[in-house]
């Protein structure tokens, strides 16, 4: 695909990765030149290249003797580092100065800003508060927390003890909750009184309490003031006597230490989306996450101590953990809460000037709402600071490549980057010494053996097919919660190809070394025998104004498979027959006549995860009259009774 943006020679001589590059030049006599010589040899000497990541980094840690790397053949069960000692927080709490470690920004215009010394003084207190709470290490601490200082204050403080954190955003519903909490009996739990929302004040303690009364392993609830100044702890109702307000929970002044633990000891418990059953419980390691967020950040986002780096997340997300690790490079983080579209589409373009953001995170579904809005950021604010923005969530389609660089800034690098919860990171992202190609991301990720293959385990040039990940990685999950054997986690990444982690993307590597996500595995359209990729369908017709979003997938029909594309298209707008015309048109002619629908459906909603993701097995499974087994895990359920009967499908 065509390039639209390459670096300036300055830039690239500027990058942490020119600068890693030559110190391992100097220190292991390698002639390394670019990108794509680092890359070759860190998927060929993975010992070495995780050593001299963590020697960059300046990674704090006991390494212990014997070797970075051992069982390397054995995917799953090699160890990285495995005599090593140290400690997540202690790492991204190793400055103690006054410049901002955390700038909070809310949708109502509230505006906070902690220095870094003053979050090591938080994380103190509430870290002698869990120690007085019976939290020692291994222990659960959970969160139902919206994205405010106090939610990162409360995980780095898990942390500093080896406590294991996991947390849900506020808009996770009881079951919701409860199908995640429930599964890891946390001893502590982190609440706020409400959260804010599309200009709506929304109440947290009374689903708290519902959640409570099922969640015994709860021996202390700490409730944080954020909608109110004072909140009524008696509205727990039976585990009021278990809360003590953030104010009170620890004493001040107190010393923090830092237990030193193994590389793999459990950090994170994140969650898989739910979507087909309870969700799944994914484990992962201190040393692993904190080595692959530190590559990610220093090298191929080029994150510097001057960035003010911001992700819109909620902290039910994966990107809320990897947005913290942001704090290690000494950066000053930016967290935003509330909707990305109240009071209006320009919410957090005002904010990024106004906090002169230098790096700006968000997902490819906010990029083409953006695109959508009459709201033009090059148009009615000064990013002169922002050099970077991220893309995640959902393959960026070209188009949205096309209106970063037209709507935006011209001038930045624009990295779609793809991973997942199961990794608590990426496989392929942003690179800021190589051009950006239309539609591409930028390259695979260092260390990480990334190949495409077939449906009988060959990998491929060029050609579609599955995304794997063919050698050991630091940032694999430790494991499933609550699977001793480990059966659950090799059957979810192992089974398809032994001894080969399948992802369960459908994909293709370029010509320019990048690489093309076309949609999940599980979400291909099969018609005729030909694998389609559901976002190639989305690339085209999303491009339309009519349209506001799309949801495609393959109904089973006399035989075969048809392809039924779902719209939600503007208010006004009639989904008539010239407009199915125009999208089958546009379709065809950007894809091929495989990818033309046979049935084109207007609907006033389309389903959505927690996250945010469109959720095509759920509608497969509605319109083939199966069952939605985890509705609770859906942000929007309701929406599902759209697609239920509707006599276009009988015909």
């Amino acid at each position: 695909m065509s390039e639209i943006w390459r670096p300036s020679a300055a830039r690239t001589a500027d990058a942490n990765l020119t600068r890693f590059i030559g110190c391992l030049n100097a220190r292991r006599g390698l002639k390394l030149r670019e990108y794509s010589d680092l890359y070759e040899w860190s998927v060929a000497e993975p010992a070495e290249f995780w050593v001299e990541l963590a020697r960059f980094a300046d990674v704090r840690a006991d390494w212990g003797a014997g070797p970075a790397l051992t069982d390397a053949t054995r995917f799953p069960g090699a160890q990285f580092f495995p005599n090593a000692r140290l400690n997540f927080a202690e790492n991204l709490l190793r400055y103690r100065d006054e410049q901002p470690a955390l700038v909070f920004r809310n949708e109502r215009g509230t505006r906070r800003e902690i220095s870094y010394r003053q979050v090591h003084e938080e994380v103190a207190r509430i870290a002698d508060g869990l120690r007085a709470a019976g939290v020692v290490a291994g222990d659960r601490v959970a969160a139902f927390m919206p994205n405010v200082p106090e939610t990162m204050i409360a995980m780095l403080a898990a942390a500093s003890l080896g406590a294991t954190w996991s947390s849900c955003s506020p808009d996770f519903g009881v079951h919701g909750v409860l199908d995640r909490f429930g599964q890891i009996a946390p001893k502590v739990l982190f609440t706020a009184d409400g959260y804010y929302y599309a200009g709506k004040t929304l109440d947290s303690l009374g689903p708290m309490a519902a959640v409570l009364t099922n969640l015994p392993s709860v021996a202390r609830i700490v409730v944080i003031p954020y909608t109110t100044p004072e909140p009524n702890l008696e509205r727990l109702g039976a585990a009021a006597s278990k809360a003590t307000a953030w104010d009170a929970f620890g004493t001040r002044g107190r010393a923090l230490h830092f237990e030193a633990l193994p590389f793999n000891h459990p950090l994170y418990i994140l969650y898989s989306s739910g979507t087909t059953g309870v969700p799944k419980c994914i484990v992962h390691g201190a040393g692993g996450t904190l080595l692959q967020h530190q590559k990610e950040q220093l090298l191929h986002t080029d994150v510097q101590r001057s960035d003010r780096l911001f992700y819109f997340t909620t902290c039910g997300w994966m990107m809320w953990n990897w947005l913290a690790s942001g704090l290690a490079t000494g950066a000053t983080l930016v967290l935003y809460d509330g909707s990305p579209f109240h009071p209006d589409a320009g919410v957090l373009w005002r904010m990024a000037e106004e906090e002169r953001l230098t790096i700006f995170g968000t997902s490819a579904k906010y990029i083409a709402a953006l695109e959508k809005s009459d709201f033009v950021p090059a148009d009615a604010v000064d990013l002169t600071p922002l050099r970077t923005v991220l893309s995640t969530g959902s393959p960026l389609l070209p188009d949205g490549f096309d209106y970063v660089y037209r709507a935006v800034k011209s001038d930045v690098l624009l990295a779609s980057i793809s991973g997942g919860t199961d990794i608590v990171s990426c496989f392929a992202l942003g690179c800021p010494t190589r051009p950006v190609h239309r539609g591409e991301i930028q390259c695979r990720g260092l260390g990480m053996q990334v190949e495409i293959f077939d449906d009988d385990g060959r990998s491929l040039g060029s050609a579609r097919g599955e995304l794997v990940c063919t050698a050991p990685f630091p940032s694999m999950p430790v494991g499933f919660w609550n699977d001793p054997d480990g059966s659950k986690y090799r059957a979810a990444y192992f089974e398809r190809f032994p001894g080969v982690w399948h992802h369960g993307d459908y994909a293709a590597l370029t010509e320019n070394d990048g690489l093309v996500i076309y949609g999940r595995s599980d979400a291909v359209l099969n018609p005729g025998g030909v694998r389609i990729g559901t976002a190639e369908i989305y690339a085209a017709v999303e491009g339309l104004e009519e349209v506001i979003e799309a949801l495609a997938v393959g109904q089973d029909w006399k035989d075969d498979v048809r392809v039924v594309l779902f719209v939600r298209v503007k208010a006004g707008v009639a989904l008539d027959e010239s407009l199915k015309k125009k999208i089958r048109d546009t379709i065809r002619a950007n894809t091929t006549p495989r990818h033309v629908p046979s049935k084109i459906i207007a609907v006033p909603d389309i389903p959505r995860t927690l996250s945010g993701k469109l959720t095509e097995l759920a509608v497969r499974n509605v319109i083939h009259g199966k069952p939605v087994k985890n509705r609770d895990a859906l942000a929007n359920p309701q929406a599902l009774e759209h697609f239920r009967d509707i006599p276009d499908l009988a015909i």
